[in-house]
């Protein structure tokens, strides 16, 4: 595992599941294009394996 990883919303979640939505909300991610850094732990891998089709994510 790495120390962090860098997360890209690179789709939009209009139209998305509401509960998706929410998970992106969750990780900090609030305009389409936009980065942040969370640590690599199981709760950040989860919600990512949750809406990866909106994710763009690197190991850090």
């Amino acid at each position: 595992m790495a120390d962090k990883l860098k997360i890209t919303l690179v789709k939009s979640t209009i139209g998305a599941v509401p509960k998706h939505v929410k998970t992106v909300e969750a990780l900090g991610l609030k305009k389409l294009h936009k980065t942040v850094e969370l640590p690599d732990n199981d709760a950040v891998r989860g919600m990512i394996w949750q809406v990866r089709h909106l994710l763009k994510v690197e190991e850090i």
